[in-house]
């Protein structure tokens, strides 16, 4: 295996790319894998960390709200600091800041300092995640992006996916100190690989001069607080909570702020031109909803197992493998394809085949297990990457170079934006829908209900062999009943939604300009 520090030989070319140019992007493409992979690897342990950590069930969500708040301010700051730092310099910090800091995670030994941590190994890798997509767009030419663009989008919708996996293993086989140190010793050999090896461009460091530190207030103040209230919102029923009601203003005071300085601001700290190319912002919109389909999917189906099957995080991180193996496989079809047909096809069938796969679960029973979901999440797993190929290709790959760095962390945020919002209405949708379910059934198994009555007798002549509770067990009984069959109707009302929206958006396609497949990038300024 190459050291880290050996140079490939001159001349040589992997896949058509230089080796050295190559093996440094994938050395790049390995650090942002591990950034967005700590976004989920903690999910499906949070029971583990609680315990030894000795947190409340409220502090411990923090875990990955802090995160996700610190990680969703450094996207966008991204593209300035790699304009001012370089690639290589931003990238190497990023890295090894997020390593540092996924090392005190491990050490951490109060609730207070994992949080503190967190946040700061979220804010500092954040910045790894849209500087990969930049390089790819910048660094390559137009007929090299064929290959560059399966290899981010493949590790930038299997990272989330397979987290919870990942995840339950460690923490099944070790501790849940292993989800930290687990980055410690690729993160060490990305750092150093990253400062051997790459070299795309050159810092500019005359930018600090004009650094706008109200815009990166106000924009911390408006990310952060939105973050926040669509984290917290569903599980405190949103205004009535007064904490959701300051973040609420601060959110709003914020957005004024930040556009109001991104719009007279020297040097902004977020330059948001790109949203005046129709192909980016359109392909932003997509890169909301794909955001939901990536996040929402992930969430809900081991929701589903585990309130209503009552999988264990391994089991589940074993079932929803499924979908990691079908994006691994789907990834150089993706690549070909985008080589042969209009993106905004490629766009339409993986958006039909998602709409197809929720579809399907709108059936869901309280039965379903493995295999019933096995067709929907390699459906899943097969549209994420036919749609994630194409959206980046048409929203990045033909702005002109000198709006890539920037237009890559708004690119960015849009997806993360669309997941915080996407989990924020599935939840307020699942507990809305769950209350309408239980006082319809409710009605129907009141006294004086025949059937209601005939399957209460059944489960209190089943249980009359245990004592003479018999009939007060019963009625819990049919209550958890009555409570489950609730549970798994606002799911496959959730399905019924989701499945709408990826419907809606193959007739917005139409509005996106044609690009050919083949088309060279927009010259730059």
């Amino acid at each position: 295996m190459m050291s880290a520090l050996e140079m490939p030989a001159p001349g040589r070319l992997i896949l058509g790319i230089p080796a050295r140019k190559f093996i440094a992007f994938v050395c790049m493409v390995f650090g942002m894998f591990m950034a967005i992979l700590d976004i989920q690897i903690v999910s499906a342990s949070l029971t583990e960390i609680q315990a030894g950590l000795g947190a409340s069930a409220d502090e411990i969500s923090w875990v990955q709200t802090s995160y996700l708040i610190a990680e969703v301010i450094m996207i966008p700051l991204s593209g300035f600091l790699s304009r001012a730092f370089s690639t290589r310099w931003l990238f190497a910090a990023s890295a090894a800041g997020f390593t540092f800091m996924s090392f005190m995670c491990a050490t951490a030994t109060s609730i207070e300092q994992m949080i503190v941590y967190r946040a700061l190994q979220g804010f500092i890798g954040g910045g790894m995640i849209p500087t990969v997509f930049a390089t790819a767009f910048s660094a390559f030419p137009r007929d090299k992006q064929s290959v560059v663009s399966p290899i981010i989008g493949l590790v930038a919708t299997l990272a989330p996916t397979i987290g919870p996996t990942i995840g339950g293993y460690l923490t099944d086989i070790f501790s849940w100190h292993w989800l930290f140190l687990i980055n410690i010793v690729p993160g060490v050999i990305v750092t150093i690989m990253t400062i051997s090896l790459v070299d795309f461009d050159k810092p500019d460091l005359s930018l600090l001069e004009h650094f706008d530190w109200w815009g990166l207030l106000f924009m911390a103040g408006f990310l952060g607080s939105l973050e926040y209230v669509l984290e917290e919102g569903p599980l405190n029923d949103w205004f009535d909570d007064h904490l959701i009601v300051i973040f609420s203003i601060v959110m709003v005071v914020g957005a004024i702020g930040f556009f109001l300085r991104v719009l007279s601001a020297r040097e902004p700290v977020v330059d948001i031109r790109a949203f005046t190319n129709r192909n980016f912002a359109m392909g932003s919109l997509f890169s909301f909803a794909m955001g939901i389909g990536l996040y929402g999917l992930t969430y809900i189906y081991p929701l589903y197992l585990a309130r209503v099957r009552g999988y264990s995080a391994l089991m589940i991180g074993e079932t929803m493998f499924v979908s990691g193996v079908a994006m691994f496989l789907t990834a150089p079809i993706a690549g070909i394809l985008s080589r042969k047909l209009d993106p905004r096809i490629m766009m339409g069938i993986g958006f039909a085949g998602f709409a197809l796969g929720t579809w399907q679960v709108t059936g869901l029973t309280k039965d379903w297990d493995f295999w019933e979901l096995f067709v929907p999440q390699i459906l899943r797993g097969v549209s994420l990457m036919i749609c994630m190929v194409p959206i980046s290709n048409i929203s990045l790959g033909t702005l002109p170079q000198d709006m890539v760095k920037n237009a890559s962390g708004l690119f960015n945020l849009t997806r993360n934006l669309g997941g915080a919002v996407g989990l924020a209405v599935i939840n307020t949708m699942l507990n809305s829908r769950l209350d309408l379910h239980l006082a319809r059934l409710h009605e129907q198994v009141r006294w004086g209900h025949e059937a209601a009555e005939e399957t209460l007798a059944k489960i209190t002549a089943g249980l009359a062999p245990l004592g003479s509770d018999a009939e007060l067990a019963a009625i819990k009984k049919l209550a958890g009943l009555v409570r489950q069959q609730a549970t798994v109707m606002s799911f496959a009302d959730v399905f019924y939604a989701l499945t709408f929206l990826f419907l809606l958006l193959l007739f917005v396609l139409p509005i996106m300009k044609k690009v050919e497949p083949s088309a060279e990038p927009a010259p730059g300024h």
